[in-house]
Parts: structure tokens; C-alpha cells; sequence
């Protein structure tokens, strides 16, 4: 029976299943082609292209599949898988937003992708809440423990996950040697949290990774040597972190890979004179603006939002991509529109704000009485856009020793692939570092936007009078709560960004001349930095 779909799509999963992944790819095919109206065979060839690590066909099957069937979440949970493999992370977000509603799956290892596709899209609270069901229904479930292990690290939930790794190995759950690597990576990762790092080192080096692709193992082992002052090791390992994370870029998102680091978001610019000829709107006043916190990643932005949050008139929400959402609206209607934001109309600034208030609904439950707080490092470029919507909101200006922050970029496992791009190398870092103060600074000689430049080691050497001035700028009067961010922060439970577990600890000094240790790697990157550090008034 050629002619039968069912038939070709039956020989594909037993051809897979025996190993013969091309014969089953077109198999899959054959299927396909004899009836489209199909969602398995959709399906089932996205998820062999999935297991092959090829993500960008699997997407494409999987969204095919969602096409003839929108409300399946089986097809559902995997095309988020797949779009987050390529660093679609909006479209995976979309996909899962009714989760809820699918409730029970009855299916532990689509209940356990689907705790890991929330968790990689910020929402820790909806992960841990999947993982600890799934635990309780099927305690034998290895990865779906190591997973919540994983998920309360990131909640600073140290002793649980010293309970729940003591009860795995109590459990006979332990019963190969790569879960004895996943439990010895954690327990090495707890035991660097707590200051053991003589400990750690020992664990992680001996665990090693958990497979070929396991850039985090990298990354924290790096973080150990750091600590231990052991430079030249820490970025040994970061260079095979690196190498790992460059090569799946390359397969994901390839045009990132070859993105030139000195123009990492190309986005358009606007002369003084374009500037002139923008019509002026009614827009909201500073107070019911958002005050945007901006600054290159690692320059303190984190910890600054954490001492915003903490004040009753203030109300954060981690790092979102909202403008970047913004901007897909209106390139979707016309791609020309972010270079002439001039054509914009009162009735589009006022949709389009709405529009970022329901964004911002989405991810917290909005307190009218405080004004918003949006922290994005990457919000930067976004300039002209945002003060487009908002053009009395206030800003505060992140700096940091631009040496200090690119080395603390370099120890981070970023998701962002913009990110990932620029942190393959030092030197890469440097040239994105530039090019994004460069088009910063001349937007602020156009726009000129109320600015306060917050100098990180002013803030953690004298912490109490860095936050009055803040609280003066922005007319808050006291700002006691601010100092008490920390306890405000571990109150919070999870952060979605790289400081997670600095921001619970009381202000400290240790990230002053950091980079002083790494000094030789430095050397091909001092003259890229030189402007920024002459602006900021920094020595090399």
C-alpha cells in the first residue's frame, strides 16, 4: 500500500527506532507528502530532527504540526523545545503560555520537558511547581530530581537541595556512573555556594561533564578556580565553555555566530536632525514613566534593581525583553517603521505603550501605586525607541570598571544568543562593549534624557549615601529600604539573572579590580577599551 500515509509513517518509527535515522527522515517525508493534513508524521519527524540536534528543521516540522493541530500540547511542548534550542524564545513563550489548562499531562517525560522549557524562559516558580509534582507522583523519576535540585539552587534553597540529593542516593537512584556525575556536579556546586571550595574543585574535576555539549560544567568549574585563584585554570575552562556554546550557536542561529560583535542589535540611529522633526505628543509624565535601568550586563544593574524593588514605591520585574517584542509589532507591519520612528502617530504611541503595560501584566501583578522599574541591559540600543513611548522617563546609567565587566561576562553561560555571541572572546566582548556605549552616548547628546550614572564601586563602598542620591533623583524621600535589599531579595524566591546569588548577600567589595588577577589576558583589549575608560574615568 504506497499510497498510504499511515503505512510510510508506521516504517518511519520502526526504521528510527532501529538506528536508520535517513531512511526514517524519509520515510517521514513520504508520509507527509501523501497527506499534509497529518500532524504525526509532522511530529514525529520534528522530534527525530530534535534528537539529532537539528534544530532549525525541527522547528520548522514542529510549527508545521502546530499549523494542523493548534492544541495539542504534545506537539506544543516539543516546538517549544525546539524554538528554544534556536533562541526563539518569544515564540516558545507563546506556545506554552496555556500550560495550565493541560494539566495533568500524564506523561512524566513531557511534564519534565516542559518544567525545563519554563525554567529556561525565567519562570522558576511554574518549573519547580511541575518538577515537585512530577517527584511526588513518580519518586523514581532520576532526572526529574536532579532538575528540581537544579531549579532550588537558583532559588537559594541550599539545604533542600542537600536534603533532596541525600534522599536520591538514599533512594538507590544513583545507579550509573552519569548519574553519579549529575549528583557530584551539584554537590560540588552546594559545596562552592557554602565557601567549600577545596571540596568543590574535587567533586566537579572528578564528575567532569555530563556530556560532549555540557558547557555549564565549564562554567562553574571556572567559577571554583576564580574563587581559588587559580586564573590561568578558570580560563582554561572557559575556553572549552566557550568552544561548546560558539559550536551550538553555529548550528542554532548562524547568522549570530558571524555577527560582527561591533554592532550586535544594527539598530537604526537617529541624528539630532531627524530628531527635530518628530512630531511631540501628549506622553506620561517621569513619575507614571518607567524608570529604565540600564548599563552593559555585569555593571551592577542587578543590584541596583534588587535596591529598588525593596522600596514600597518601586516595583521590578527582572529582566524582560520588551522592547525587542515592541519592535517585532512593528516590523510586522512595516520593517521600515524603527528607522523613521517619525512616522509614528499620537493614537501608535498610545497602542503602543498599551501594549508594553500588558506585557508587563503578563509577568507580575502589577501594584498601580508604584511606579515601574524595568531592568534590561540590552534596553540600551533601544534608546530612541523607548524614548519614543516615554519620553520623560528616567534612567539610570550602570558603569562599571569596563575591565571587571568583561571578565564577569566571560564567566557567564548567557541564553541571550546576542550575548552568547559577544562573550566568545575577550576581545569580542571589548568591540561590543564600545559600540554599544558609543551609540548610548551620542542618542543622550540627542534625546537628552534624565540620566543618573550610578558608579558600581561607589555603590558597594558607600551603599547608604548612593541610595539616598538615587532616592533624591527620584523623589523618594527615605531610603532606608533600599539598604535592606538583601533580605527583600531572598523574600522574592527566584531571580532570573546571573547574580541570583549575590544579590541575597549584604554589599561587598570583592568585584572592585577583580580583573587585576587576569591582567596578561587583557593586554590585546586595554587599547579597545581606552575611550571608555577615559570617559569614565577609570585606569587601565
Amino acid at each position: 500500500m504506497p499510497a498510504s500515509s499511515t503505512h510510510w509513517s508506521n516504517y518511519a518509527t520502526v526504521l528510527n527506532e532501529e538506528g536508520f535515522s535517513d531512511e526514517a527522515e524519509r520515510a517521514f517525508e513520504e508520509s507527509i507528502r501523501l497527506d499534509p493534513r497529518n500532524p504525526a508524521p509532522q511530529l514525529n519527524l520534528g522530534l527525530l530532527l530534535l534528537q539529532r540536534g537539528d534544530f532549525l528543521a525541527a522547528r520548522e516540522k514542529l510549527l508545521d504540526a502546530i499549523e494542523r493541530d493548534p492544541n495539542e500540547p504534545l506537539i506544543r511542548i516539543h516546538a517549544a523545545t525546539a524554538c528554544a534550542r534556536c533562541q526563539d524564545f518569544d515564540r516558545a513563550e507563546a506556545l506554552l503560555k496555556p500550560w495550565r489548562q493541560w494539566m495533568p499531562l500524564n506523561d512524566p517525560g513531557l511534564q519534565l520537558e516542559l518544567a525545563n522549557n519554563l525554567l529556561l524562559l525565567s519562570d522558576g516558580p511554574a518549573s519547580q511547581l511541575l518538577l515537585e509534582d512530577l517527584v511526588q507522583m513518580a519518586p523514581d523519576n532520576f532526572e526529574a530530581r536532579i532538575r528540581l535540585a537544579g531549579v532550588y539552587e537558583r532559588m537559594n534553597r541550599l539545604d533542600d537541595i542537600e536534603t533532596l540529593l541525600d534522599a536520591t542516593v538514599a533512594a538507590g537512584l544513583v545507579s550509573s556512573d552519569d548519574r553519579r556525575i549529575a549528583v557530584d556536579q551539584l554537590r560540588g556546586g552546594l559545596a562552592a555556594r557554602r565557601g567549600r571550595l577545596g571540596e568543590a574543585r574535587a567533586l566537579m574535576e572528578s564528575a567532569g561533564p555530563r556530556h560532549p555539549e555540557d558547557a555549564s560544567h565549564y562554567f562553574e568549574l571556572a567559577k571554583v578556580y576564580d574563587k581559588l585563584g587559580e586564573t590561568d585554570r578558570a580560563m582554561q575552562a572557559l575556553a572549552s565553555a566557550h568552544a561548546i556554546k560558539v559550536e551550538d550557536l553555529k548550528r542554532v542561529a548562524p547568522e549570530r555566530a558571524k555577527a560582527d560583535p561591533e554592532g550586535p542589535l544594527a539598530l537604526p540611529e537617529v541624528s539630532a536632525e531627524e530628531y527635530g522633526n518628530w512630531p511631540k505628543f501628549t506622553a506620561p509624565d517621569a513619575r507614571q514613566s518607567p524608570l529604565f535601568i540600564v548599563g552593559f550586563p555585569r555593571s551592577g544593574t542587578t543590584l541596583l534593581e534588587q535596591m529598588l524593588d525593596a522600596h514600597p514605591g518601586l516595583q521590578s520585574m527582572d529582566e524582560n525583553p520588551f522592547f525587542n517584542r515592541l519592535a517585532d509589532t512593528l516590523r510586522r507591519h512595516d520593517s521600515r517603521i524603527l528607522g523613521s520612528l517619525d512616522v509614528l502617530r499620537q493614537y501608535d504611541v498610545d497602542e503602543l505603550r498599551k501594549q508594553y503595560l500588558m506585557l508587563v501584566a503578563e509577568r507580575i501583578t502589577r501594584r498601580w501605586d508604584a511606579q515601574l522599574v524595568d531592568k534590561n541591559p540590552l534596553n540600551m540600543p533601544w534608546l530612541p525607541f523607548i524614548h519614543r513611548l516615554f519620553p520623560n522617563a528616567k534612567y539610570i546609567l550602570a558603569i562599571r570598571h569596563p575591565c571587571d565587566v568583561l571578565l564577569s561576562c566571560y564567566m557567564q553561560n548567557f541564553r541571550s544568543s546576542i550575548l552568547l555571541s559577544a562573550s566568545a572572546s575577550l576581545e569580542r566582548l571589548a568591540k561590543a562593549y564600545v559600540a554599544i556605549f558609543e551609540s548610548w552616548l551620542r542618542h543622550v547628546d540627542v534625546f537628552k534624557p534624565n540620566v543618573l550614572v550610578s558608579r558600581y564601586e561607589d555603590l558597594v563602598v558607600d551603599t547608604a549615601q548612593q541610595a539616598q542620591r538615587i532616592a533624591d533623583f527620584l523623589e523618594l524621600g527615605d531610603a532606608s529600604p533600599m539598604l535592606r535589599f538583601d533580605q527583600h531579595a531572598r523574600e522574592k524566591g527566584y531571580i532570573g539573572t546571573p547574580s541570583y546569588s549575590q544579590v541575597i548577600e549584604p554589599v561587598n567589595t570583592r568585584g572592585i579590580n577583580r580583573w587585576h588577577g587576569y591582567r596578561k589576558y587583557f593586554e590585546d583589549v586595554l587599547p579597545i577599551l581606552e575611550p571608555m575608560l577615559k570617559r569614565w574615568n577609570y585606569e587601565a
